[in-house]
């Protein structure tokens, strides 16, 4: 059950990603580009966990997931100040 948690987490936030940033091609709406990689760096945190915790339950990845998630809030984060205009 774990399993197919993860893996709607997962798709849920690479579908954000795509429509976002699908969003941005048409519009140029810069704030469009930043969500959508900070969505797209979610969507692989997500992956990360499903490998994480299903696949390699014996290695500890929590590093590079932590990582994973700062850099991606911190694009969000970027583009929230820098594209408020």
């Amino acid at each position: 059950m774990p399993g197919l948690i993860y893996g709607l987490c997962a798709a849920t936030a690479l579908l954000c990603a795509v429509l976002m940033l699908r969003g941005f091609g048409r519009s140029g709406y810069r704030l469009l580009l930043w969500a959508g990689l900070c969505f797209l760096g979610l969507s692989a945190n997500n992956f990360l966990v499903i490998v994480d915790e299903l696949v390699l339950p014996s290695v500890d990845m929590l590093w590079l997931r932590s990582t994973t998630a700062l850099v991606s809030m911190l694009l969000l984060l970027y583009g929230l100040i820098w594209e408020s205009d």
